[in-house]
């Protein structure tokens, strides 16, 4: 605080002069600036107005991060299914989408696995003459009859047919039942990497292992078991025929209780089978065996 002094006594009060002594230095307090400030009626700056090329612009940095998250989901699925087709070359699939979605629907699942050579060869070469004649001689698509599939569905049709047996692996194992142009498209590299991979036999193998053959029935075992009470390799011709013409309706066709049509295609397959042998040259000699 300023001491205020006079140096004339007689000059009085209006003499009085601050000491210069005592006249404070220090700077101004900011936070009295800023009280002030507060008081100003000076409006603030206006947001900048939102235009069409801006909505533009940050409509493209949008789509391109949505490009790059897909695209590196899309690498992150592509990079699983084939580590798990490598392995799957010696290790047993634990389970297929097929499977997982009935778990999820809480239906039980029944499933034992069996390598090919506990399997019938009755019930390989049936399986081989209904679902996939030219198994042996293809590398996994059947371009063909992928083709008449697919002129049926421009027709009108039904999606459905053109798959091979080891088509139906790849859908059963990584991808969804419905039928549609998209599934066949990522089914077709999924199936030539697996193909490209594993043996034949390793394919129908696998395949046996997991088609399904009634509701919660999954894989030769089960299915033998639950329809005649016996082990997948105890199957004969008429039994094998009889499961092998139930896998294109599953839930519908029942082996051990089967119906005229059913019969009847059995019946069809069972002669094909004695006329197999051409269409089996790439499965193990043991499989071969009738």
């Amino acid at each position: 605080m300023a001491d205020f002094r006079s140096s004339d006594p007689q000059s009085g009060p209006s003499a009085l002069q601050p000491d210069p002594s005592t006249v404070s230095t220090r700077p101004s307090d900011p936070t009295r600036l800023n009280v002030l400030s507060l008081h100003s009626t000076k409006a603030p700056p206006a947001p900048a107005p939102v235009t069409a090329s801006t909505n533009r612009w940050s409509l493209i940095r949008f789509l391109r991060r949505a490009i790059r998250t897909l695209v590196l989901i899309t690498f992150a699925a592509a990079l699983a299914i084939f580590l798990a087709i490598v392995g799957y070359r010696w290790i047993d699939p634990p389970t297929s989408t097929l499977m997982l979605g009935q778990r999820l629907l809480g239906i039980p699942i029944t499933q034992s696995w069996r390598p090919l050579s506990a399997i019938s060869p009755n019930l390989a070469r049936a399986v081989i003459m209904s679902e996939d004649a030219g198994f042996c001689r293809h590398r996994g698509v059947d371009w063909r009859e992928l083709e008449a599939a697919y002129e049926r569905g421009q027709d009108g049709g039904s999606l459905g047919g053109g798959s091979t047996i080891s088509m139906q692996v790849s859908k059963n194992l990584f991808l969804w039942p419905s039928r549609s142009y998209l599934r066949k498209a990522i089914e077709i590299p999924i199936t030539l990497t697996a193909e490209a991979l594993w043996p034949k036999a390793r394919m129908l193998e696998v395949y046996l292992n997991i088609a399904e053959w009634g509701p919660g029935i999954f894989g030769a075992e089960a299915a033998a078991r639950a329809y005649f009470n016996k082990p997948a390799s105890a199957l004969n011709e008429r039994e094998a025929a009889l499961l092998a013409t139930a896998l294109p309706t599953p839930l519908t066709r029942n082996p051990r209780t089967p119906s005229d049509l059913h019969r009847r295609l059995g019946a069809n397959i069972e002669n094909r089978m004695r006329a197999s042998t051409s269409h089996i040259q790439c499965l193990p000699r043991a499989t071969k065996a009738s």
